[in-house]
C-alpha cells in the first residue's frame, strides 16, 4: 500500500470518526482563559458569550457603565484572528451608515456599493437602544440572514458573523426601546453585575498599572483563526442530545405560554436557541452530549428577552428572571 493511498484511508476513517472533542475542548479553554485574563471577575459572562458565540448566535449585553461590556468585546476580538468592528450607537445615525450606501458616479455612469462596518466578523453595537427604530432595523436582515440589501442587491457577510451589542438599563432619556422583533433574533441576553471585592482589587490593580491594555495590543497565545472557529461551530449540531432533553427544552419555553405571570410569552425561537446553547454549553463544560442541567442552565439567558410581564408582576417589582426561576421550576426534568 502506498503512501499516498495510506494518508487518505487515514483521514476518511478521521472524518467517519467525527469531530476531534478534546481538540476542541482545549482550544476553547485557551479562549476561555485568555478572556478572563481581561475581564477579571465575569466568568460566568465570559461563557455566556463563548456559548453565544459557538452556537453561531448573536448576544445582547446590559449592564451598568464601568462593568467592562465594550473590554468583554475587545477580548474577544482579540483572541479571535477575524475581523472586527464597532458602531457607537447615536440618535443621528442612519441605517446607511450601519449596512452601507451605493454612490452614483456621474463622470463613469455607474453606481459603486460602499458596504458598511456590518461586513465583518464581530460587530460591536454600542448603546444600541441609543439610535432610533428606523436605525436599529438595519441590523434584522443581517441578524437574521447574514447578508445585507444594497440597491437591490444581496450581499453576504463574511462568515463567522456575530453582533454583540450593549445596552445600559437604568439612564433611559434619549432612549429607543429595543423592538420585539429585534430582541428576539438575539440569542441570549447577557446581565453584567458588579464584580466580587476580590476581583475588583484585582481588576484596579491590572487596569491602573496598564496591564490590561497592554495585553490588548498582542495577540495572545492559542488566538483562533476564523478556520478553526468555523470548525468549533460546525460540531455544536454534531453534540448528542438525548429526545427527553429535546422534549424538556420545548416544555421550558411552552411553560411560558401557560402562565398568567407573563403578558408575552416565548416563541419557537425560544426552543430553537435553547437547544443551541445547551449543545454549546456541553461542549464548554468538555462534554460531547448534552444534558437536562444544560438546558435548565441556559433557559434563562435564552428567555429573559423573549418574555413580557404581566402588570401585577411589574408591580409587584418581578422581574423576568425570578418569573422564569419560578415557571422552570414547575416543568419536571428529565433523569437520564
Amino acid at each position: 500500500m502506498s503512501d499516498t493511498t495510506f494518508e487518505s484511508e487515514q483521514q476518511r476513517s478521521e472524518q467517519a470518526a467525527g469531530p476531534d472533542w478534546k481538540a476542541a475542548s482545549d482550544q476553547l479553554a485557551l479562549l476561555r482563559g485568555a478572556i478572563n485574563r481581561l475581564l477579571i471577575g465575569q466568568e460566568a459572562v465570559v461563557d455566556q458569550v463563548l456559548i453565544a458565540l459557538l452556537a453561531s448566535g448573536h448576544v445582547l449585553l446590559e449592564g451598568v457603565p464601568g462593568l467592562g461590556k465594550t473590554l468583554l468585546v475587545r477580548s474577544l476580538a482579540n483572541c479571535f484572528g477575524g475581523s472586527f468592528r464597532r458602531i457607537q450607537f447615536t440618535p443621528d445615525l442612519m441605517p446607511a451608515d450601519v449596512t452601507g450606501h451605493a454612490i452614483y458616479h456621474m463622470g463613469e455612469s455607474r453606481f459603486e456599493v460602499r458596504r458598511g462596518p456590518v461586513f465583518t466578523n464581530l460587530l460591536l453595537a454600542d448603546e444600541i437602544n441609543r439610535a432610533p427604530a428606523k436605525t436599529q432595523a438595519a441590523l434584522l436582515e443581517v441578524m437574521q440572514e447574514k447578508q445585507v440589501t444594497i440597491d437591490g442587491e444581496a450581499l453576504p457577510v463574511p462568515r463567522p458573523f456575530m453582533v454583540l451589542a450593549t445596552q445600559n438599563p437604568i439612564e433611559q432619556e434619549g432612549t429607543y426601546p429595543l423592538p420585539e422583533a429585534e430582541l428576539d433574533r438575539f440569542l441570549l441576553k447577557v446581565l453584567i453585575d458588579f464584580p466580587s471585592l476580590e476581583a475588583e482589587l484585582k481588576l484596579a490593580a491590572a487596569a491602573s498599572s496598564g496591564h490590561i491594555e497592554q495585553q490588548l495590543q498582542r495577540a495572545p497565545a492559542g488566538q483562533l483563526t476564523v478556520e478553526q472557529l468555523q470548525q468549533l461551530q460546525a460540531t455544536i449540531p454534531q453534540v448528542a442530545l438525548d429526545q427527553q432533553v429535546l422534549d424538556y427544552a420545548v416544555r421550558l419555553v411552552r411553560a411560558t405560554r401557560e402562565s398568567a405571570q407573563l403578558r408575552r410569552p416565548a416563541g419557537p425561537r425560544a426552543s430553537i436557541g435553547l437547544l443551541q446553547a445547551a449543545r454549546a454549553q456541553a461542549l464548554l463544560a468538555g462534554r460531547n452530549f448534552a444534558l437536562p442541567d444544560d438546558v435548565k442552565a441556559m433557559a434563562i439567558p435564552v428567555m429573559r428577552h423573549r418574555v413580557g410581564l404581566s402588570p401585577d408582576m411589574e408591580i409587584d417589582g418581578e422581574t423576568p428572571d425570578s418569573v422564569l426561576a419560578q415557571i422552570i421550576d414547575t416543568v419536571e426534568a428529565p433523569r437520564l
